[in-house]
């Protein structure tokens, strides 16, 4: 498959790190070769510049034109159901896991490990019985493979 994340207005991004960490923006102008004119107006990130090694670029586009205002990029944004489309995805999913596991408490982690523990303890069981059940059964006879006749 080839690579379709480019670098384009109207661009959904997620910022990696900085001030505005774990939001997301959309392009709104390209600066440079280094730089990104980006808006948040659903988010909370006003319109500044960020550097494209702040950026994540995401599957989801807007369509915008090249500087579109805030209230522009916001309606586009809604009309796109940015917000929705993210928290469905895979990548929110897994960030959010990866946060409730950070506040996890020493007592949670405990009970996290103990369920952890049975659930192993029960598909061992069940993983014995099938091996025993299959020690049990007769073998089977193998097929014969019958040969391959060469025609002339």
């Amino acid at each position: 498959m080839p690579y379709n994340r480019f670098v384009e207005i109207g661009r959904v991004a997620y910022v990696a790190h900085g001030d505005d960490k774990g939001k997301l923006v959309a392009i709104v102008d390209v600066i440079d070769q280094n730089r990104a004119l980006v808006d948040g107006p659903c988010s909370g990130v006003g319109r500044k510049d960020l550097n494209f090694k702040a950026l994540h670029l995401t599957q989801f586009t807007i369509n915008i034109g090249p500087s579109a205002r805030s209230g522009t990029v916001k309606k586009a944004w809604e009309k796109e159901e940015i917000t929705k489309k993210w928290e469905q995805s895979t990548w929110a999913k897994k960030l959010a896991t990866a946060q409730r596991r950070a506040e996890l408490t020493d007592f949670e982690r405990f009970k996290l490990m103990k369920a952890k523990q049975a659930r192993n303890r029960l598909i061992n069981i069940e993983y014995g019985k099938l091996r025993k059940a299959e020690r049990k059964a007769p073998a089977k006879p193998k097929k014969l493979k019958k040969k391959k006749t060469a025609k002339k």
